[in-house]
């Protein structure tokens, strides 16, 4: 079978499990009411406790910070469950749970709703990035920049920016402002997201005081922070992902193979809210994370599509450009060592000073 039959195939069964995975879409109220309490609760205490420990010794105040993190990343899944409408079964139930959640995770909802709307309808399209995504270039985009644009994108791509540097950005301070190309609404979420925040920041504050306020709120932040963008970056950047040009590309064929299985250890599925179980979410994301799970149990076949254990996803974060040709992410190494040898010896005083430079890639 040739690759355009074969991409044809591909695109007319993952056409045929959304019919199939249609019935796992209903919401029940009562179980995400719950699925609520138990999230926002354990984190409000949890961060009573971190508080009152400070006293005890910082670290000790730490050791509380870390479950206190894995909540705010489970409650910022219930946000992301409410902006496809899947939580709840009215649309007022999940967009205002959303909007509130958006306060404790810092990321106004309407705003950020339309970019990620852009990221499934476009997750996989080398043509539409740029919305919602982690950059990604192609081989070919990468050698034909400048030597200090190169260095730029190896810099971003580095594990210590992806996962460290850029998540604070991101959620302190690129979600403060209106996305440029959003509309009135998203302007209106963001703006009435920050006035939020600082509200129960100055409640807070005046509560516990502006020291421990920060000691407690900025670790919670920040490690839930790098957790959710690691996540996000899992979940589309790995090794045997797909990406095509828009007149290949297909949106089911792209969410069953260009989205990943993360399969994590119970309780990290249960931290994360299934979210591990994105091709499925891709293909379908009206399912409610609570019955994704049962999806994998009564259709196993989906088990095995794009699976990454957590020993393969630390492999995977080496993984930064598309190879077209090879349709797969490789790392810098393996670009360096499969260009022509000539064209090594322009560049490599370059490359080796890169290489020392940025040890991880």
């Amino acid at each position: 079978m040739n690759d355009v039959a074969s991409h044809a195939t591909g695109d007319a069964e993952a056409r045929s499990l959304v019919r199939t995975l249609a019935p796992y879409r209903e919401q029940n109220t009562g179980r995400a009411a719950v699925e609520l309490a138990i999230t926002a609760v354990p984190l409000v205490l949890l961060w009573i406790v971190t508080w009152a420990v400070l006293p005890l010794g910082y670290w000790a105040s730490l050791l509380f910070a870390v479950p206190a993190a894995g909540f705010l990343v489970r409650l910022f899944m219930i946000q992301h469950d409410c902006g496809h409408g899947s939580f709840f079964r009215q649309r007022s139930a999940n967009d205002w749970t959303g909007r509130v959640i958006g306060v404790l995770t810092l990321t106004p909802y309407d705003a950020w709703r339309g970019t990620h709307a852009h990221h499934h309808a476009s997750s996989g399209n080398l043509d539409l990035r740029g919305m919602g995504d982690i950059d990604t270039l192609t081989v070919s985009e990468f050698l034909a920049l400048s030597r200090g644009r190169q260095l730029l994108y190896r810099v971003y791509r580095h594990p210590f920016v992806l996962f460290g540097l850029a998540p604070a950005y991101l959620f302190l301070l690129q979600y403060r402002v209106p996305p440029s190309r959003g509309s009135w609404l998203a302007w209106l979420s963001t703006m009435a997201t920050n006035a939020a925040i600082g509200l129960a920041a100055a409640a807070t504050i005046w509560l516990v005081g502006f020291g421990p306020f920060l000691l407690v709120q900025i670790p919670i932040t920040l490690l839930a922070a790098s957790i959710g963008v690691w996540l996000f970056y899992v979940q589309h950047q790995f090794e045997d992902t797909s990406w095509d040009r828009k007149e290949r590309w297909t949106f089911h064929e792209a969410a069953l193979h260009g989205s990943s299985h993360y399969d994590l250890p119970a309780v990290l599925r249960w931290f994360t809210a299934n979210i591990g179980v994105h091709h499925v979410h891709h293909l379908c994301s009206r399912i409610p994370y609570y019955r994704l799970g049962r999806v994998l149990r009564d259709h196993p076949q989906l088990a095995g599509v794009g699976r990454l254990t957590l020993l393969d996803s630390l492999r995977n974060a080496r993984m930064t450009l598309w190879d077209e040709k090879l349709r797969r992410l490789i790392s810098f190494r393996e670009m360096r060592a499969m260009r022509p040898a000539g064209r090594r010896r322009g560049s490599e005083r370059w490359n080796s000073w890169l290489s020392r430079a940025l040890k991880f890639n």
